[in-house]
C-alpha cells in the first residue's frame, strides 16, 4: 500500500501513522533514535486495526499481529502504546471531507503484560525509550510526562504500567489499551489468567473503546498457549462456525519447506515470512542459524518461518496435502463409499465420501463443537446427521458406508434397514493393524499424487492436526485438535478400495468397535 492510497473503510488509522512517524524514533537496537518509518505491513496493520463503523465505534475489539522473530513486533507496540496514551487515538467526529478526526484517550490506563516477573518486557522497554525522546524534544507540546522503571504518568491523568501476572491479577484495572507480547509463550496456568483478567478489564470502560493487541511468533502446537488458542479461534470464524467477535487476526508465513538445508527454497520462504524487512535483515545469518545442527527444526519453522509446529513429526506432508487439493463439486448420481466418524459432545462428526472411480474424498458435511460460550453444552445434533447420512444415500450411488460407531449404534441400526440393498460396514477398529494399513496406504496415495481431495477446509484442518504414534496409528496433539475428519476420509478410501478389489465379496457382519480418534 503507497501511501497515497487511501483504505475503502473508515479508519484512524492514517492519523496514527502520521502521529508516529512525527513523534517517535526507534527503541533499543541496530537503528536505535533513527526516526521511524513505518513499512506498508506495519501501516495496513494499523489501518485495520483502528477501523472505525459508521457510529464511530472500533471494530476490532482484539487483534493479533504474528510475524517471524527479529520483525519488530514488540517496538510496533511499544508505538501504538504511545500514541494510545498521547496521540488522537479515539474517534471525535467527522471533517468536511467525511473522514473520522480523532482525540485523546480521557484518562489512558495501559497495561503492558510481560511474562517474567524480573522483567518489565520488551514493549514497555520500547515505550519508555520513546517517551524519554518526546520528553526532550516535545516537552512543550505534551508536558508532565513522569517516566519511570515500574509505571509512567501522563499529565492529566492516566499511566501506563507493566505487568507480571502476579501483578495484573491483583489489580483491579480499567484499561484502555492492552498489550500482550509474544502470547505463544502464555501457556501457564497463570499467564492464562493474567490474559483472561486483563481482557475482561476491557469491557469496563464503554467511552474508552478499549482494545487489546496481541504479538507473536508462532506457537507449539499442542502446548494450548493464548497464540494458539486465538488462532483456532480465528480458524473457527473463517469456517463460519462462530460470528467474529472483534478479532483482527493478521499473520504471515513462510510456505512450507520440506529440507531445510535447501538455501535457495529456504531464502525464499523468509522472503516470504519477513516481507519487507527481508532487504534489511541479515539473511545469511538467519540462513546459518536455521541450518545449524544445535537449531531444532520445529524452533527454525517457528521463529524464523512464523508456521505453528511440533517436535512431533505430522503424521500428513502439509505441501502433499495442499497439492492434492482439487475443488470439484460432487455431482449426483456418483457412484461412492461413505466414511463416517461420529461423536456426541466433544469430538467432531465427519461425514466423506471417495469417489469409487479414483478415490477422490469429498466432505460432505462436519460438526464441531464451536469455541467460546457457544460451545457450551453443545451437543451434536444427531436428528441432522441422520438425516444428512440419508440424503447421501438418496443423492449419491452409495455402494456401502465404513463407520466408526462409537455412540451411534442404534442410527447404523437403522440405516442398515432402511438401506438393506447398500451394504452399512462397521469398521472393526480393535483390529489395529487394519488401521495402520488404511492409514499408510492413504498418506502414501497422497504421497505419490495418486489420491486427490476437494480441499475443505475442516477436512484439510484435520489431516494436518493429526501425529503418528507407535504401531501406524495416529493422534491428537491435544483435545483441541480435532483428526475426525482423517479417520471418516481413510475409512472411505478403505471402503472405497474393499468395493473395487473385491467387488463380488459378501458383506462382513456388523460388528461395534470405536476407534480411538
Amino acid at each position: 500500500m503507497t501511501r497515497k492510497q487511501q483504505p475503502n473503510f473508515l479508519s484512524l488509522g492514517w492519523t496514527a501513522i502520521d502521529w508516529i512517524e512525527n513523534y517517535l524514533i526507534h527503541g533499543p537496537g541496530d537503528v536505535q533514535g533513527e526516526p521511524i518509518q513505518l513499512d506498508d505491513e506495519q501501516a495496513t496493520f494499523i489501518l485495520r486495526a483502528y477501523e472505525l463503523d459508521k457510529q464511530g465505534r472500533r471494530k476490532t475489539r482484539r487483534a493479533f499481529f504474528s510475524r517471524p522473530k527479529g520483525r519488530a513486533k514488540s517496538e510496533l507496540a511499544g508505538m501504538l502504546v504511545c500514541f494510545e496514551a498521547l496521540g488522537p487515538a479515539r474517534f471525535d467526529g467527522w471533517d468536511a471531507n467525511g473522514n473520522p478526526v480523532g482525540r485523546p484517550v480521557q484518562y489512558p490506563f495501559i497495561r503492558c503484560l510481560a511474562t517474567e516477573e524480573s522483567q518489565s518486557g520488551n514493549t514497555y522497554d520500547n515505550v519508555r525509550f520513546m517517551l524519554e525522546h518526546i520528553k526532550s524534544n516535545y516537552g512543550t507540546e505534551f508536558p508532565g510526562i513522569d517516566v519511570g522503571i515500574t509505571r509512567t504518568f501522563i499529565k492529566g491523568g492516566g499511566e501506563i504500567v507493566p505487568s507480571t501476572a502476579a501483578s495484573a491479577s491483583k489489580d483491579g484495572g480499567k484499561e484502555s489499551f492492552a498489550v500482550a507480547d509474544e502470547t505463544h509463550l502464555y501457556s501457564s496456568t497463570e499467564l492464562k489468567r493474567m490474559h483472561e483478567t486483563v481482557r475482561r478489564n476491557l469491557a469496563k470502560r464503554k467511552a474508552a473503546d478499549p482494545w487489546m493487541l496481541e504479538t507473536s511468533t508462532m506457537y507449539a502446537v499442542g502446548e494450548e498457549s493464548i497464540a494458539e488458542q486465538t488462532h483456532r479461534l480465528y480458524v473457527a470464524i473463517q469456517e463460519g462456525r462462530i460470528k467474529n467477535p472483534g478479532l483482527l487476526f493478521d499473520h504471515k508465513q513462510g510456505p512450507e519447506v520440506p529440507d531445510l538445508l535447501n538455501t535457495e527454497e529456504l531464502k525464499r520462504a523468509l522472503r516470504v515470512a519477513y516481507g519487507p524487512a527481508f532487504a534489511w535483515l541479515d539473511i545469511d545469518r538467519l540462513v546459518a542459524e536455521i541450518q545449524d545442527p544445535m537449531t531444532r527444526a520445529s524452533d527454525a519453522r517457528r521463529y524464523f518461518l512464523n508456521q505453528p509446529s511440533t517436535d512431533t513429526d505430522k503424521y500428513m506432508d502439509p505441501v502433499a496435502w495442499k497439492t492434492a487439493a482439487e475443488p470439484e463439486a460432487l455431482q449426483p448420481g456418483t457412484e461412492v463409499v461413505l466414511g463416517y466418524d461420529g461423536s456426541r459432545k466433544d469430538d467432531a462428526t465427519v461425514l466423506v465420501a471417495s469417489r469409487v472411480s479414483d478415490g477422490k474424498i469429498f466432505q460432505l458435511a462436519c460438526w464441531e463443537r464451536p469455541p467460546g460460550p457457544s460451545g457450551y453444552n453443545w451437543e451434536v445434533p444427531r436428528v441432522e446427521v441422520d438425516e444428512t447420512v440419508r440424503e447421501a444415500f438418496e443423492k449419491y450411488k452409495v455402494i456401502k458406508i465404513w463407520a466408526d460407531p462409537s455412540g451411534w449404534q442404534s442410527y447404523l441400526d437403522a440405516w442398515n434397514t432402511t438401506f438393506i440393498d447398500r451394504v452399512v460396514a462397521v469398521y472393526p477398529a480393535s483390529q489395529r493393524k487394519l488401521m495402520a494399513q488404511g492409514l499408510d496406504r492413504f498418506l502414501e496415495d497422497v504421497l505419490e499424487g495418486r489420491l486427490k481431495h476437494d480441499g475443505s477446509a475442516e477436512l484439510t484442518r484435520h489431516v494436518l492436526n493429526a501425529v503418528p504414534t507407535r504401531y501406524g496409528q495416529v493422534k491428537k496433539p491435544s483435545q483441541a485438535h480435532k483428526i475426525d475428519g482423517l479417520i471418516a476420509a481413510v475409512l472411505a478410501y478403505l471402503g472405497r478400495s474393499d468395493a473395487t478389489l473385491n467387488p463380488e465379496k459378501p458383506p462382513a457382519p456388523v460388528a461395534y468397535f470405536s476407534i480411538q480418534a
